[in-house]
């Protein structure tokens, strides 16, 4: 059956006679470098790319090693490919040697690696007040950026299917699929204008909960994750109370509450210009504030665009003074 669709299905023929899981043979070196570089980029036509190739021979290539393990590698997505489990496994395997032997030869940085742009993912706050800010040099030298603001777990979803190369995540990844590096640590803080504040006083600290009951929530979403996490930690009980504004921003969140929406809590990081103004005041002051950790995530291996890791690179480094 022939497949029209550039990055279209590549099962197995179903006459294939390798066994599951193995071959006769070894596969040839030329196969796996084309599959790494599939696996690492998400896509038939950006991996051809990449590698200097046409796309169809790099389809005929990647049919070539599943005809060898008789697995299934990668399945078809609206745009790109998906690696299976067997791709995962086979990618855990032959990267780290594959990466060295580039190394060792002086083929590890090719010029053509350097016009594929680097897709980077993470929440929108993050990504506009933090990211985005430390990377600014990077494009006076020819680095391309593609940015994609969004929810951690369908941008992780994407990244395992190859839609971007960097994620910065409010959690970390579980399972092999994914590697991660702790980016940053959030503070979080319960933040109103002074008008509230005013209003509030100490009694927040006194009588927790209660002292808010008269002033409007405002969150980012229905469900309040940051305020429900907040009363967990600090006050030791459940939320329960709606939003009076609810703002899929952070960043919007921040220009309500500091307008005189009502009180919200938000990340340190997104709010320090407005405390040290007095823009906003903090309504508590516990001992031990809630912290989250942002992580830095990619696919296994050392990328096939060398810009990769140079982004990679300058975020963590940028992320120790965040």
């Amino acid at each position: 059956m022939r497949h029209t669709d550039p990055d279209g299905p590549v099962g197995v023929p179903r006459t294939a006679t390798a066994p599951p899981g193995g071959s006769a043979g070894p596969a040839d070196l030329n196969l796996l470098r084309t599959f790494l570089a599939v696996y690492r980029s998400g896509s038939f036509t950006a991996a051809a790319g990449l590698l200097g190739l046409s796309q169809p021979t790099v389809t005929t290539q990647i049919r070539s090693l599943e005809r060898q393990t008789g697995r299934e590698l990668f399945e078809r997505l609206p745009r790109g490919v998906a690696p299976t489990a067997v791709a995962h496994d086979l990618a855990a395997r032959v990267a780290a040697p594959l990466d060295a032997l580039a190394a060792a030869t002086g083929h590890d940085t090719e010029p053509h690696e350097r016009a594929a742009p680097v897709h980077l993912a993470g929440p929108a706050e993050l990504l506009c007040t933090r990211a985005l800010p430390a990377l600014a040099p990077l494009a006076a030298e020819g680095v391309r950026l593609r940015i994609t603001p969004g929810l951690t777990e369908p941008l992780l979803d994407e990244l395992r299917a190859g839609r971007h190369d960097l994620v910065i995540a409010t959690f970390r990844p579980r399972g092999r699929a994914l590697t991660s590096v702790p980016l940053m640590d959030e503070e979080f803080v319960l933040v109103a204008a002074p008008t509230w504040a005013h209003l509030v006083g100490e009694r927040a600290a006194r009588e927790g909960p209660a002292a808010l009951r008269a002033v409007p929530l405002i969150s980012y979403a229905e469900d309040l994750p940051i305020a429900r996490r907040y009363w967990r930690h600090v006050f030791g009980s459940r939320l329960s109370r709606t939003a009076a504004v609810t703002v899929p921003d952070l960043r919007g969140v921040l220009a309500a509450v500091t307008a005189g929406a009502g009180f919200t809590v938000l990340p340190r990081y997104l709010c320090e210009a407005e405390l040290t103004s007095g823009a906003l005041v903090p309504l508590h002051h516990p001992d031990d504030p809630p912290i989250n950790t942002a992580y830095l995530v990619q696919r296994p291996g050392r990328p096939a665009n060398s810009d990769v890791t140079r982004v990679r690179d300058l975020l963590t480094e940028a992320g120790r003074t965040w």
